[in-house]
């Protein structure tokens, strides 16, 4: 069976949850003089530890030959959306929650119109690429916001969302991903890549990511929509099959990151393969 993880390391620990655009700070500046007694063989190492994650304010990255640094001080908004998106990755799915239960069955209903459904246990849900009869069991690995995406992926661009779901392009596999299992997993590798969870930037990916959090506060949702058809682009063209999937997934987030990184996209509908969604 899939795991409902992330392809690079265990699934994050989700605790239960509490009983319009600005300017922009993000700056690029030139790296700091240093003299040939203070370059240590670490600082020469973009992304090196000597350079991120302890406290500073700036990322460094090398783009195109140069060493560049990124000083990103949040404006009062990026802090409230990234709060609110902060917020929703430490929900877990709650079976006996009212409002879950609805978001579980607006699912089914945007998926499957004028369809039915007998119950939030029933088979099915194996229609969907659930792995049981109890879709519950498959959010543990990215909890509720898990759901959200593939509910917001179903409403805002159903058309690809049912030609994903449906597997109607390309030659498929005769031993195919599980559609909404899959969804699942493509939440988790998003946030691992994104670096959601630490406190302030540590990769000029999650700082490119807050600056599109500024534009548009669903950037997270239309991120994950580009994902899961840049999966199934992916997987149509290695002629994948089911026991491929985390190698799928790992250059999914390759791909991902190229485009997030290249100099003209400032917003997720910049990003080349955005032109897959219809």
């Amino acid at each position: 069976m899939m795991r409902v993880v992330g392809s690079t390391s265990s699934p994050q620990t989700l605790s239960p949850p509490p009983n319009s655009s600005s300017s922009s700070t993000i700056s690029r500046c030139a790296p700091p003089t240093r003299t040939s007694a203070s370059i240590s063989p670490d600082d020469d190492a973009c992304g090196s530890p000597k350079w991120i994650g302890k406290g500073l304010t700036c990322v460094c990255f090398k783009r195109k030959g140069n060493y560049q640094r990124i000083c990103m001080n949040l404006t009062p908004l990026q802090e409230e959306r990234m709060g609110r998106l902060k917020q929703r990755m430490k929900v877990y799915f709650d079976a006996t929650r009212p409002d879950h239960q609805e978001a579980l069955r607006a699912l089914w209903y945007a998926t499957f119109p004028g369809q039915e459904l007998n119950g939030l246990i029933s088979d099915q849900w194996k229609e969907m690429g659930w792995q049981g009869r109890d879709p519950s069991t498959d959010f543990r690995g990215a909890g509720f916001i898990s759901l959200e995406n593939l509910l917001f992926f179903a409403k805002t661009f159903s058309a690809s969302f049912q030609c994903l779901l449906k597997k109607q392009r390309g030659k498929r596999a005769a031993w195919e991903y599980p559609f909404a299992v899959a969804g699942v997993n493509i939440t988790f590798m998003i946030m691992q890549m994104l670096d959601l969870e630490a406190r302030k930037p540590r990769t000029f990916i999650r700082t490119v990511f807050l600056q599109m959090l500024l534009e548009n506060e669903w950037t997270f949702d239309l991120l994950y929509c580009v994902a899961f058809m840049v999966m199934d682009k992916q997987w149509l063209e290695r002629n994948a099959t089911y026991m491929e999937f985390n190698d799928v997934l790992k250059s999914t987030r390759a791909q991902l990151e190229r485009e997030l990184l290249m100099d003209d996209v400032l917003r997720i509908e910049d990003m080349p393969s955005y032109s897959l969604l219809c």
